[in-house]
């Protein structure tokens, strides 16, 4: 118990990691065809128009290691006052994150690029305290 409260503030940034990400990378792989339709036309008449299912297959799968990886790295602080799983699950985010902000500027969705600004601010202080 002593690391669980040692740790707690970098033990909620990976529970709010674990719920971004996880439940992102689920809802992509159980609608894929509802979020590639949605994507295809939020993308057309960008260069990555004809990229999308590639697009939302990495990000999915990044999303769900992301997910994975703060669980694990929950773990790791807890039993082992150790954070190299937590901080690998942090990176992921930051750079997740970036790749989507990226895709949303080129869609010239700005206010979508906004709200990104939100989740990277979480990330990139859970970096910080973790590296």
């Amino acid at each position: 118990m002593e690391n669980l409260y040692a740790n707690i503030t970098e033990i909620l940034i990976l529970l709010f990691i674990l719920i971004t990400f996880l439940q992102s990378g689920i809802d992509k792989a159980t609608d894929w065809k509802g979020n590639t339709g949605w994507l295809k036309e939020h993308f057309s008449g960008t260069f990555l128009a004809g990229q999308v299912p590639l697009m939302v297959g990495i990000i999915m799968i990044i999303e769900i290691i992301t997910g994975f990886a703060a669980i694990l790295g929950a773990i790791w602080l807890i039993a082992y006052n150790d954070p190299t799983i937590a901080l690998y699950s942090c990176i992921l985010a930051a750079i997740t994150l970036l790749m989507l902000l990226f895709g949303q500027r080129v869609a010239k969705d700005y206010a979508g690029a906004f709200t990104i600004t939100g989740y990277f601010v979480v990330v990139i202080f859970g970096v910080f305290l973790m590296s």
